[in-house]
């Protein structure tokens, strides 16, 4: 089989040059497309230099429809609105589209899920390895204990992180409601202030903490009656994010439409 052609949004961002680096490095894998929004100072600029990389001959552009038409898929950690447009896009093309932005709305992922109708999408909060081995635990610890155990996630990023909870954290979230067999969206606390009474008895806690250059760290906390029990996971650096959207995206590449997930990608 060919290389699978891959566009990167965000190219000239954090994560972007990250990806575009790896994309290099990881056989089976092309670039072919580098995507900024237009006016945006790196158009025109080589992604694989803005990238430390050495010159690729693939020039940051902010025309997607175009870079779509040549290529096999789009890995996107962008912002909400913009992964809603590509999920749109991806899909009219019949691409693979590899979404790993967080902090989307309810009507977001509702968008995003029916573009997954006639598109290959695999979209989580977190496409680390460790992440979703751990969430596979937290599910399966939160069926085995009770509402004794009262269940807080906590999670800690840098400071330029724009949403909160984290993606991961509501990962986490998610697993343990499914354990437990309740929606979390009924049954999710996220902020507590002032006088705010017991905690409900059941509830899934989420507490966020912003500073520095933090990765990323997430613990899960079941706290029963004279014990706790603390599964974590401590990110250090953001290519293993990187590495498990490109096997995402290999994985993807001739499947049938549908919305998937990195548990899908692993085999959880």
């Amino acid at each position: 089989m060919s290389d699978m052609r891959v566009v990167i949004a965000g190219a000239a961002g954090h994560m972007g040059r990250v990806l575009v680096r790896l994309v290099q490095e990881t056989a089976g894998m092309k670039l072919v497309g580098a995507i900024e929004p237009e006016g945006h100072v790196a158009i025109g600029e080589d992604a694989g230099l803005l990238a430390g990389v050495g010159r690729t001959l693939v020039a940051v552009s902010s025309d997607m429809d175009a870079a779509l038409a040549q290529a096999d898929g789009i890995i996107d950690f962008t912002i909400p609105r913009v992964s809603v447009e590509i999920a749109g896009l991806a899909a009219k093309h019949r691409k693979v589209h590899v979404c790993g932005t967080t902090g989307f709305s309810d009507a977001e992922n509702d968008a995003i899920a029916s573009s997954a109708r006639i598109g290959t999408i695999v979209k989580s909060g977190n496409f680390s390895l460790g992440v979703n081995l751990l969430a596979a635990l937290v599910k399966r610890a939160a069926e085995a204990l009770d509402e004794d155990f009262d269940i807080e996630i906590l999670e800690m990023h840098h400071n330029r992180k724009i949403d909160a909870p984290s993606g991961t954290a509501l990962m986490f979230g998610e697993a343990a409601a499914r354990g437990r067999g309740i929606e979390l969206a009924a049954r999710s606390d996220r902020g507590r202030d002032g006088q705010t009474g017991a905690r409900r008895r059941g509830d899934i806690g989420f507490a966020a903490l912003r500073g520095g250059t933090v990765v990323g760290d997430h613990s899960v906390i079941f706290a029963g009656p004279a014990e706790r029990i603390v599964m974590s996971h401590h990110a250090e650096d953001r290519a293993l994010f990187a590495r498990g959207a490109l096997k995402a995206a290999l994985w993807a590449h001739g499947r049938p439409a549908g919305l998937y997930s990195m548990a899908d990608v692993l085999g959880l």
